[in-house]
């Protein structure tokens, strides 16, 4: 996209993990990032700082993106204080292992509200601003077997949902098209975010066909290319970063 200097991106889970690599490289880019966090107040402090290091503007924002109403509220605010919003990152996502029939009627919903329903949410809320401006990216994240509709029965809700973000994207890729805003996942397999201890990744190496852990740059790349003029014509989507594990 052009007038990099101009862009505002908007990371949801931006805080930490893969959300925070990919605010840090579109800053170092020259981008403008406003990113949320639900409870990672420290770690936010930090992003910012770094990104203002690296030339862009920060802003970080708590928000619970399940809450609808919060949402909206959000991409309101920072429509109001920086103008626009260019790009979505839809990188906000809670996960938990428990057997589908130890699970809980919160736990289950945890799963869909945390992971599913505030792409929904946002995407009405950017949309506007997008169209009228006849130009946007909106980028989610699944995982890199959901296509595969497999049994599930540790992370049940959690497959459901990334299986669901996949039917989104492509929805909302075939209404934004004639805008000229395309919507894509990303859908990584076992990279080393910070999020799982590292003897369980090291335990998944043998399961992955390259042999080795993805790293935050390996998805950061993907991000990257979606986000490039190079792939104007790419819309609705699903590219496994996974080293050929979970196809």
């Amino acid at each position: 996209m052009d007038h990099m200097t101009e862009q505002v991106a908007l990371v949801t889970g931006g805080a930490k993990g893969i959300g925070r690599g990919i605010a840090l490289d579109l800053a170092s880019r020259g981008w403008n990032i406003v990113f949320c966090y639900r409870t990672s107040e420290a770690e936010a402090k930090t992003t910012a700082q770094d990104i203002t290091q690296r030339g862009g503007r920060a802003l970080a924002l708590q928000c619970d993106v399940s809450d609808p109403v919060a949402a909206k509220r959000m991409v309101t605010q920072v429509e109001k204080d920086w103008g626009r919003i260019d790009v979505l990152i839809n990188g906000a996502g809670p996960y938990h292992r428990v057997n589908l029939f130890d699970e809980t009627a919160e736990g289950w919903n945890e799963m869909f509200d945390g992971n599913l329903h505030p792409i929904f949410y946002l995407a009405h809320a950017v949309a506007p601003g997008m169209k009228s401006r006849k130009a946007g990216r909106i980028i989610s994240f699944s995982m890199a077997n959901a296509d595969q509709m497999e049994a599930q029965p540790d992370v049940t809700a959690h497959y459901i949902a990334k299986a669901g973000v996949l039917i989104l994207t492509r929805t909302l890729a075939k209404l934004l098209a004639p805008y000229g805003i395309t919507v894509n996942a990303i859908s990584p397999g076992f990279i080393d975010s910070g999020s799982a201890p590292p003897h369980e990744l090291a335990a998944m190496t043998k399961r992955i066909p390259a042999g080795y852990i993805g790293t935050v740059d390996d998805t950061v790349a993907a991000v990257r290319y979606l986000l490039s003029e190079d792939a104007r014509y790419v819309n609705g989507a699903n590219i496994q970063v996974s080293g050929g594990w979970g196809i």
